[in-house]
């Protein structure tokens, strides 16, 4: 009997293709959508979850419907809003994959007897000559996925599949075209998924209207009052645009004091980092390494990186030296490790020094 697996089905055009290559290359695919935001949604609604099906019936494969709105609420959305709120800036991407892409949907394949799960990011495992697995950078750069993957480990990168890693979107576009998949030339969306039309400080006051912050202060360096804002939910450090502060030089967010619901503001120099701490690291080999190592550290996912030196310690922590200062390293944001195209692991920032 064939291998089977799981496909994650998000109702876009990578997912299709990852399950119409699985299914090509003899694998007994199974097509899951899991349904986790509503409705106006970008990704993963009730229309989302239609287009998966259309693919799965072209594709010959079997296909379901698992509903997961009330957790992702619970714990993607709601957990967003709290961090805007206490004046960090949150990355849901990476807490959708960890829990639903890949816990709740390992758990789903075991319960439908699939060996392995697969889904449509773009980036590639390896094993390397000492046997573990690597975590590599995606073929096509402009669509690499892997900072979003950087807390898998060895036991789950084992049960995982890429299939576009290898690929070009180009290439998946007219491999979708050709299947005459229903997908092919659905447009998709840098957004995250829940927020639509990138109104992040709309969507915090929705979940969380209880705590919706009152009016406070925004201040300089030296403490000196600026202007008034609606709300620490409304900025993110390095932020330059909107501030509603007049001034004769470019300002830019460098702190945010949820507790004081206040807003610090500084010229250019003040937003170049030249360290961040770092807590819940996690390494794709499983264990830190004994001694620093020297890497490329992303701080975002769209930032082109930078040469440092990365210091682990203990309880999951690991300190970051910048070789150069660094604009805008944001609490609440991933700063992920890469030695070449390979992904060392990476952790989330806490707080950073210049």
């Amino acid at each position: 009997m064939s291998e089977r697996v799981v496909v994650a089905m998000s109702g876009g055009v990578d997912s299709s293709v990852a399950a119409a290559l699985l299914a090509e290359q003899g694998f007994d695919v199974v097509g899951v959508t899991l349904r986790l935001a509503g409705d106006g949604s970008r990704c993963c609604s009730l229309e989302d979850a239609e287009d998966a099906r259309r693919v799965a019936e072209r594709l010959g494969i079997r296909f379901y419907v698992a509903d997961y709105a009330a957790r992702f609420r619970s714990e993607v959305i709601e957990a967003f809003a709290d961090d805007y709120l206490a004046g960090r800036t949150p990355i849901p991407c990476v807490s959708c994959n960890q829990r639903f892409k890949f816990r709740y949907l390992l758990d789903r394949a075991r319960a439908l007897g699939a060996a392995s799960v697969a889904t449509g990011h773009y980036a590639r495992v390896a094993r390397g000559p000492n046997g573990r697995l690597r975590l590599r950078r995606a073929v096509d750069r402009h669509k690499d996925q892997s900072y979003f993957l950087f807390d898998l480990d060895q036991e789950r990168l084992g049960r995982i599949r890429f299939p576009l890693g290898a690929l070009e979107k180009r290439h998946v576009r007219a491999r979708a075209r050709a299947l005459g998949l229903a997908t092919a030339d659905k447009p998709e969306s840098q957004e995250i998924c829940f927020v639509p039309d990138g109104d992040y400080a709309r969507v915090v006051e929705e979940v969380r209207p209880e705590r919706r912050p009152g009016a406070g202060e925004i201040v300089d360096e030296a403490g000196r009052l600026l202007g008034r804002h609606a709300g620490v939910h409304h900025f993110t450090v390095g932020q330059r645009r909107g501030l509603g502060v007049a001034s004769d030089r470019r300002l830019y967010v460098t702190r945010i004091d949820a507790a004081a619901n206040r807003v610090v503001v500084g010229d250019a120099e003040a937003v170049r980092f030249r360290e961040a701490q770092l807590a819940g690291v996690s390494w794709i080999a499983g264990a830190a390494p004994a001694r620093p190592v020297h890497a490329r550290v992303h701080v975002r996912h769209r930032h082109p990186g930078t040469p440092a030196r990365v210091e682990p310690g203990s309880d999951g922590r690991a300190r970051v030296r910048f070789q150069e200062p660094v604009t805008a390293v944001a609490p609440g944001q991933a700063a992920v490790f890469y030695a070449g195209d390979e992904l060392l692991g990476g952790g989330w920032i806490q707080a950073a020094h210049r």
